[in-house]
């Protein structure tokens, strides 16, 4: 699934079970940070605090053997370089509970995916991956049957603190296509982009 500014560099693939390894390798020991293994969305706080570390690798894991594919890798040169993670947004059972992620009360379509992480390593950063990786969800939930897809950026001047621009800067998603469709908060915009069939 060749997708980027980059393509002569960049590839793009789904996190299916025959790249398990390639998503434990990027991610490393921490989990990618702090034991998350991209769980925070998708758990209760008190599943995800009970699971940081193994446990939460474990309930990923299970989500890719399941054949979910809950996001997606780049790759340059054959090495992981980079993460995204989208999915329905019904799979991620804490954004409806999160003020800051909610546009009003309706439920939500089952159409609408959602952009809920990026993680890219230190040494990988400062190269367009970012945007690069939000392109290639995006063309991946279409395929899939999205209607739209949303995402929960900071909105920030100057550099972003790792901790609180993993969900993306809403210049990432400005240039991707995406609109801001609610600002719950100053500076947590909600963006959404509407795609074609």
């Amino acid at each position: 699934m060749p997708h980027s500014a980059k393509a002569e560099t960049l590839r793009f693939a789904p996190a299916t079970p025959d790249r398990w390894g390639d998503l434990e390798r990027l991610f490393g020991p921490s989990g990618a940070m702090a034991g998350c293994w991209c769980m925070w969305w998708r758990l209760s706080r008190a599943e995800f605090k009970k699971g940081a570390g193994a446990g939460n690798r474990r309930a990923l894991k299970r989500i890719v053997e399941r054949g979910d594919a809950p996001g997606i890798l780049a790759y340059r040169a054959g090495e992981p370089v980079g993460w995204c993670a989208v999915a329905p947004k019904a799979a991620y059972a804490s954004l409806d509970r999160s003020r800051t992620k909610r546009i009003d009360d309706r439920p939500t379509d089952p159409r609408t995916w959602a952009v809920t992480c990026f993680f890219v390593p230190r040494r990988h950063r400062g190269k367009g991956l970012s945007e690069s990786l939000l392109k290639a969800a995006v063309a991946f939930a279409r395929r899939r049957g999205a209607r739209a897809v949303e995402g929960y950026p900071i909105d920030c001047t100057g550099k972003a603190m790792d901790f609180v621009s993993f969900m993306g800067t809403a210049a990432v998603f400005r240039r991707c296509g995406f609109a801001e469709a609610a600002r719950p908060v100053p500076n947590r915009p909600v963006m959404r982009r509407m795609l074609k069939p």
